[in-house]
């Protein structure tokens, strides 16, 4: 088991990525800590974990509220002794489908408003914990994305979203790492599991993601789990400051 005896704080924890990265967290023997708004999913997960064997526990969190960030990793930290690793997927509430010169201001913030805030305030919150046990990894998903799909796609201000994560990323992990902190992205071209059931254009798109590969696939939730296990585990000790690439090849290096 690459993560035994890890505490992971796994924040959106019952939506569709931070679900499958917590069952592959609890399969690998680490205590998964689920975080987010809607007690029923968070409780699902949960219970998907225990089934399998592994340990799990739930709290509602609002990742955007400073306060509620800080008092759940130190409830953690009190009840499991450390935070291992905090991984952010909460949604970024970005608005999607509206070209930018029929956007308003606040839709196109909303992005990168949720999304800075709620990844600094969660990191921040784990690396206070982290440093004085001086060791920890904290993880984002997104990554820069292709720029090529802003050719099919009105994204609005997602891709802003993911570049500000990006440099939030770089930077923590130049001021953590004398501290033995890990800070890393796992970066994908889209993952057509993701994409809402009945959409009507869910075809199209899973084609378009799949044809940018170089692979004929696109990564799957379980990539996604797997990849995030070997990032989070002692396995991946040299990678920090560095961005997953797990794009099939949509994206080259």
């Amino acid at each position: 088991m690459l993560l035994k005896g890890k505490n992971a704080i796994i924040y959106g924890g019952g939506g569709s990525v931070g679900g499958a990265v917590a069952r592959a967290f609890g399969r690998e023997g680490a205590r998964v800590f689920l975080a987010g708004r809607t007690r029923a999913t968070l409780e699902k997960v949960a219970d998907q974990i225990r089934g399998a064997g592994g340990a799990a526990e739930t709290a509602e969190v609002d990742a955007l509220n400073e306060r509620s960030v800080d008092e759940h990793a130190a409830a953690v930290v009190a009840e499991a002794g450390g935070i291992d690793v905090s991984f952010n997927v909460i949604s970024d509430s970005d608005v999607q489908g509206t070209p930018m010169i029929d956007m308003s201001l606040e839709d196109y913030l909303s992005p990168v408003v949720t999304a800075v805030s709620s990844k600094f305030l969660t990191a921040r919150a784990a690396a206070r914990h982290m440093a004085g046990q001086r060791s920890g990894v904290i993880m984002a998903f997104g990554g820069p994305g292709d720029r090529g799909s802003m050719r099919h796609y009105n994204l609005g201000g997602l891709l802003v979203a993911f570049d500000a994560v990006e440099s939030m990323r770089r930077q923590l992990a130049s001021e953590l790492a004398p501290y033995g902190i890990r800070v890393v992205t796992l970066q994908t071209g889209g993952l057509p599991e993701t994409i809402p059931a009945g959409f009507d254009q869910s075809k199209a798109i899973e084609d378009d993601l799949v044809g940018r590969t170089l692979t004929g696939r696109a990564a799957s939730l379980e990539d996604v789990g797997n990849v995030a296990v070997f990032a989070a585990s002692d396995w991946a000790r040299t990678l920090t400051g560095s961005a997953i690439n797990m794009t099939c090849g949509a994206v080259l290096d």
